[in-house]
């Protein structure tokens, strides 16, 4: 459907569907026509095309990045920044939303007309190919695989570097530290497949799943459950440092230490890790690198004369130890 079949259906011009469906100001058009326009592009289904209000307005010098619904910590933020740090310098304003479950995409990207969309793992392939077709460029961040331009952020493997390095450490008997926030869900099931998958193969029994709450009396409890048991667990994979370092605080709460009684390692790496107590083992993402890359690929598609270095299409991780193991 274009606008000259809405313009045919309400018998207006196709400059009229244009000023209405665009609401154009300082036009003098009647309530009822713009009714009209409005009833008969819902009727054909018609949705002015976002590439093409901008080719009439000016080419878009917005890139929106589209985030998951979950906690904005400090990883997510430094993927923002370093997006950022990327494109700004070629003229490009880079905003950012997150997206919530039952909320229109279709409507912000219609309105915004941004030049590209990086996808942090928040929207299905789905959506993906309706933005693209409306002209829009995508590139996403995806979580283990991902097709076309995307930039993987192996979780799983995050699991299996916890455990690897646990086992080197001579632990069998392993705990995963688990968060209660669902926003985290998608994330944290990845990291414990991870977990599970590396325990198995290497002939280990199975990883005790703890929720651990983020204070320190219900951090106790969840550690007396991981060491109240005919095979204690002496070594925990948590979720993310946040959660490791409720793992030792509960363990203070209860005269514990990392590592002669619990061994502990987190993921992300954050700027507080080395400041914990003991300072903590860690798995990092490199945040900061996962942000360049996604933005060069932004940079790629946008413009191409520049002739931008492909980036890598999956982010390193590493290992980071410290005294908790």
């Amino acid at each position: 459907m274009t606008a000259k079949d809405v313009a045919r259906r309400a018998g207006v011009s196709q400059s009229t569907v244009s000023y209405v469906l665009n609401d154009t100001p300082n036009q003098t058009i009647s309530a009822a026509t713009r009714e009209r326009v409005h009833q008969a592009a819902q009727d054909l289904g018609y949705t002015p095309s976002a590439a093409a209000r901008a080719l009439r307005r000016g080419s878009s010098e917005t890139v929106l990045i589209v985030l998951p619904d979950a906690p904005i910590g400090e990883n997510i933020a430094l993927v923002v920044e370093t997006v950022t740090e990327v494109l700004e310098p070629h003229g490009f304003t880079v905003v950012y939303r997150r997206q919530k479950d039952g909320h229109s995409l279709a409507a912000l990207w219609h309105e915004l007309m941004p030049a590209a969309i990086a996808n942090m793992a928040a929207f299905p392939p789905g959506d993906e190919a309706a933005i693209r077709e409306a002209g829009i460029p995508v590139v996403s961040s995806t979580l283990d695989t991902g097709e076309g331009p995307a930039m993987r952020i192996p979780q799983v493997t995050v699991g299996h570097v916890q455990v690897d390095h646990l086992v080197e450490r001579g632990h069998r008997h392993l705990a995963f530290a688990a968060s209660d926030d669902p926003e985290v869900a998608e994330f944290m099931t990845r990291r414990l497949a991870g977990v599970q998958e590396r325990c198995r193969a290497l002939g280990l029994p199975d990883p005790l799943v703890v929720e651990v709450p983020l204070d320190a009396e219900g951090a106790a409890g969840a550690v007396r459950t991981m060491r109240d048991r005919d095979e204690p667990v002496t070594a925990v994979c948590a979720y993310n440092d946040e959660i490791a370092f409720a793992v030792l605080a509960g363990m203070r709460v209860r005269g514990l230490a990392a590592p002669a009684d619990l061994a502990v390692v987190g993921v992300d790496n954050i700027t507080i890790a080395p400041f914990a107590v003991p300072p903590l083992t860690t798995v990092d993402i490199h945040a900061d690198l996962v942000g360049a890359d996604l933005g060069r690929l932004v940079l790629r598609l946008l413009k191409p004369e520049l002739e931008v270095p492909e980036p890598a299409h999956e982010s390193a991780v590493d290992l980071v130890v410290r005294a908790s193991t």
